[in-house]
């Protein structure tokens, strides 16, 4: 069992002021093995405080990011998978799932996550899984008008992966489970 944690559009201090305390309460330190970050941290004790869940840290560069040393996009393998990761901006237009799998194709991965809607997603298509975490704050979109609190957890089992979307809704954290199985 391989855990990540795909999380992005923090937006902190912009647009929040911090991920919601019943994220960090199951956000604890020795049980992710990587973090995969769609950009949008904007500061560097965001960065840092994920670095306090894990070593293995992967940020591609948001729109918002005052960190230009990120890449764009970032290619990560993890047990038999190609992860690809890119912030979404880029991706016009945003979201919009014909360009997701352009992306998807030059990146040759079997999953691509992406961000910047701030609104969850993932899907299984063509054979290829896609998942947006959404923000993990909740932060403001002008694309949005009600956002929902939003990371995923993925455990990685040989060719498949069981994904986990937390999202806070009121005061209460709801898990869904979905999973994927890479066709070999």
């Amino acid at each position: 069992m391989v855990l990540v944690l795909v999380i992005g559009d923090l937006h902190i201090p912009h647009r929040s002021n911090s991920l919601p305390s019943k994220f960090k309460k199951l956000l604890v330190p020795g049980k992710i093995q990587h973090i995969l970050c769609t950009g949008n941290l904007c500061t560097k004790e965001s960065f840092d405080y994920l670095k306090t869940l894990a070593s293995d840290v992967h940020i591609v560069r948001g729109d918002f990011d005052e960190n230009s040393s990120w890449p764009e996009q970032k290619v990560v393998t993890v047990g038999q998978f190609r992860i690809g990761l890119c912030h979404g901006h880029q991706i016009v237009p945003w979201g919009d799932v014909e360009s997701l799998g352009l992306v998807q194709r030059q990146l040759d991965v079997d999953i691509l996550i992406y961000g910047h809607t701030h609104k969850f997603e993932a899907f299984d298509r063509e054979g290829k899984f896609y998942i947006n975490p959404g923000s993990a704050t909740g932060a403001y979109s002008a694309l949005q008008s009600h956002l929902i609190p939003s990371f995923v957890l993925m455990d990685i089992q040989s060719t498949s992966v069981v994904t986990y979307v937390y999202q806070l809704q009121g005061d209460d954290v709801k898990v869904e489970r979905i999973e994927f199985k890479k066709t070999v």
